[in-house]
């Protein structure tokens, strides 16, 4: 529970390399103007939860420009990643646009597309683009510094979005999802702000799961010798990694035997 600056704050800090540090960086009048003074060539922008106003956006040589974790114009918005583990999405990417007053619509400086794997969750896939991005920034640079930077504009008609997920995203209803569907969103939520359903009345995160062989009705769950079955619109998930409301992670043999009555899954506590 320690306050603390960002981990680019800390390293910079710790390099004793100048930086400049501000709750909104479009208030900051004396800042702004110790940034203009330093005659920028250009700006990058990361990960970063504000708007940027005209006089930032026009004050370096070239631009401001940002990195995205996925090929746009797919995925606008907050959450590249999740949606693309969302939609079972075999490929994605990093993109690095121009920025303009629109969100994630400027136009293309530089891209490369990266495989997603089939059991990749969002945690990986955060981590393996994360690296992807700091490459493709350094191919970025080089091409700007050597004057080869092209800019394509982004083809408005393909534009789709990834908006800021909420926790109540992570409620699975077996009852009116595939299994593909239901695991698709147990990999895109993790490991936040993860997935769950109620058992019995109580919450019980799901950390993982795969399909089953056994066919049971949408919706029910069941004991199958050991395993803990849910039905779904096309098959049967075994939930094979949980966590029940006050307890610690456990696989679902271990949940079970502590459970003597009949068991209830469903997407509220009553």
């Amino acid at each position: 529970m320690e306050l603390k600056s960002p981990d680019v704050i800390e390293y910079a800090k710790e390099k004793k390399i100048p930086y400049f540090q501000t709750e909104n960086i479009n208030k900051e009048p004396a800042m702004l103007a110790q940034l203009k003074n330093e005659e920028l060539d250009f700006i990058v922008v990361l990960a970063f939860a504000q708007f940027l106003g005209t006089e930032m956006l026009n004050m370096a040589k070239f631009a401001c420009f940002n990195i995205h974790t996925s090929i746009l114009p797919k995925y606008r918005g907050a959450a590249p990643i999740q949606y693309a583990l969302l939609h079972g999405d075999t490929e994605t990417g990093v993109s690095i646009q121009k920025m303009v007053k629109k969100m994630d619509s400027g136009d293309l400086v530089h891209f490369h597309t990266v495989q997603i794997a089939p059991t990749e969750n969002g945690g990986q896939l955060y981590t393996r683009l994360k690296y992807q991005a700091a490459l493709a920034m350094n191919d970025f640079i080089i091409k700007i510094l050597n004057n080869k930077v092209t800019y394509t504009q982004q083809d408005e008609t393909r534009v789709s979005f990834a908006p800021t997920l909420k926790k109540e995203d992570g409620l699975l209803h077996f009852e009116k999802k595939s299994v593909s569907e239901i695991m698709n969103l147990i990999r895109a939520l993790d490991p936040w702000p993860g997935t769950y359903c109620f058992l019995n009345g109580k919450r019980l995160k799901v950390l993982n799961a795969e399909p089953y062989h056994a066919k049971i009705s949408a919706g029910m769950a069941k004991n199958d010798m050991g395993s803990l079955i849910v039905g779904c619109l096309d098959g049967t998930l075994h939930l094979t990694e949980v966590q029940l409301e006050g307890k610690k992670v456990s696989s679902d043999k271990e949940l079970l035997n502590g459970i003597k009555t009949e068991i209830i899954i469903s997407s509220t506590k009553e």
